[in-house]
């Protein structure tokens, strides 16, 4: 399997396929970079063990670092509550489906989004998602923050272990806080 290959068999993405990103600065420079970011979290982020902490909490740091307004989707937001963090609470299907309507001001009726991140959701519901904004949404760049290939994005990690994921989310938060 390379590294652009779904990570789910048998899915046929089509003919434009999210770029791969290698290197997590990367990411770190599109998020500098975007006006208005939002990012799209679901439930299995509560579910997924990096160590020395949970993804919900890598991503509640991040959120507060980084300032990006968060969509909790499904049943994370009590998670997210327990934790002292009020995010957006909206099902995936109703995000996704905002964000491809070029009239929705946003959460905070400032207007359209220009960078969806997502993270933590179910591999074929984040390919759903995905699939509608890259058709009906062309003006939207979306990155997949997971550790699995996902081709409706702008931008993807490759397939990749659970220890090189979490250097790579390492490097993202250690860039975002000015570290080298």
């Amino acid at each position: 399997m390379s590294m652009g290959d779904p990570w789910q068999t048998a899915e046929i993405p089509g003919p434009k396929k999210a770029l791969v990103m290698t290197k997590p600065e990367i990411v770190t420079a599109m998020i500098k970079r975007a006006r208005r970011p939002i990012l799209i979290v679901g439930h299995r982020a509560a579910e997924i063990d990096l160590g020395e902490e949970l993804l919900i909490d890598y991503l509640i740091r991040f959120a507060k670092k980084t300032g990006i307004p968060v969509v909790a989707t499904a049943h994370i937001l009590g998670e997210f509550l327990k934790r002292g963090f009020k995010p957006a609470h909206m099902p995936a299907v109703n995000i996704g489906s905002r964000l491809a309507d070029p009239e929705w001001q946003g959460l905070d009726g400032k207007g359209q989004y220009d960078l969806v991140l997502l993270i933590g959701m179910q591999y074929y519901f984040e390919w759903l998602i995905l699939s509608s904004l890259k058709h009906y949404a062309p003006y939207l760049k979306t990155i997949s923050l997971d550790n699995v290939y996902q081709p409706h994005a702008s931008w993807s990690f490759p397939n990749l272990s659970m220890g090189k994921w979490k250097e790579a989310l390492n490097v993202m938060m250690q860039k975002l806080e000015g570290g080298t």
